[in-house]
């Protein structure tokens, strides 16, 4: 009996730990735009970053550019990882389904609840982007079969992979175990076969999900829900009287177009200061920006009336893409 009973905590503490952390939090009061805070870890010896990522509901890469001095597959036993589970929510109506691309994250306010879940997310790769735009959910499936579009079976079929027109339910299928499509004619958001991939852009387009994320969100998510899809890699918002900025590598084909472009971010800014007469500190700006961390930063805040000289003439210039305090390198 004792025997049974061991085996059966020795399970149940099993499950729990190897379970996800889910991100869900309060919603900030009007005006209020951060959530969570920034936690850590301690690595265990046989623990990955990519591990580590998916106990906490985070995608690899936020976690790798939020911890860019720890090896991402070999941390190190007794390695403090820093979780970047602190989030400023993306602009815009806080309703329905908000995901922001650069940010490979998706945002979720259940309706008539004060709160938001979020969980990170896989998107389309170079050449397959996923589109930016409204839309919604349209038509739910448990146990999905895949009809793999003629573009993606000639690509498998060009490097000897060939497809066949339709994919059962089972280990094979990317799908995963469950489906929500899109009134984007093609676009869905799914579960995967290759959860490693969740956090990168690894997809022919379609939004995956951990396996155990879009279970919860199949549940939850009824068909007609709101999907808005954004590419926002510079966000700023407040939090009990001070501005913060949270800044994501661009997609690479914004990089391609724009190269380092900031003005994103200073419109963030400008946006998230409304008739504010606080200046931010935009040395404190240029350097989260340039980092890239994806964790919010507290841009320090000042009164108007005690900001120096030096910062009284423009500091950017949108046109041109400068900096042009007398302390800061041109960009």
């Amino acid at each position: 009996m004792q025997k049974h009973l061991s085996h059966a905590l020795f399970g149940l503490i099993l499950l729990i730990s190897s379970s996800s952390f889910a991100l869900t939090f309060p919603l900030p009061p009007e005006g209020e735009a951060l959530v969570g805070e920034v936690r850590h870890v301690i690595a265990k010896y046989e623990d990955t970053l990519s591990d580590i990522a998916r106990l906490n509901d985070l995608g690899f890469i936020e976690i790798t550019e939020a911890n860019p001095e720890v090896d991402a597959w070999l941390p190190g036993e007794g390695t403090s990882v820093t979780l970047p589970t602190r989030f400023i929510l993306p602009p815009g109506p806080r309703e329905g389904v908000v995901i922001n691309l650069a940010e490979l994250r998706l945002y979720y306010y259940p309706k008539g609840k004060n709160q938001v879940i979020t969980h990170p997310l896989g998107i389309g790769r170079e050449g397959w982007s996923t589109p930016t735009g409204k839309a919604q959910i349209i038509d739910k499936r448990h146990l999905p079969s895949w009809r793999p579009p003629l573009s993606i079976r000639q690509e498998h079929e060009a490097n000897g992979d060939p497809l066949p027109l339709v994919v059962e339910p089972g280990p094979d299928n990317p799908l995963g175990e469950y489906a929500l499509y899109l009134s984007m004619p093609g676009y869905l958001l799914h579960g995967t076969n290759k959860p490693y991939g969740v956090g990168m852009r690894v997809s022919h387009g379609c939004i995956r999900l951990y396996p155990e994320d879009i279970e919860s969100l199949y549940a939850e998510l009824p068909t007609g829900t709101p999907i808005q899809i954004i590419n926002a890699p510079y966000k700023a918002g407040w939090s009990q009287g001070r501005l913060y900025v949270e800044a994501h590598t661009p997609l690479s084909e914004q990089l391609e177009e724009d190269g380092k472009n900031y003005t994103p971010m200073i419109r963030a800014i400008v946006a998230a200061l409304g008739d504010s007469t606080l200046k931010p500190d935009w040395q404190a700006v240029k350097q989260a920006t340039a980092l890239q961390k994806g964790i919010p930063v507290a841009v320090v805040a000042q009164p108007e009336s005690t900001q120096k000289i030096a910062l009284e003439k423009p500091l950017f210039s949108p046109q041109r893409n400068l900096w042009l305090s007398d302390d800061m390198d041109s960009q």
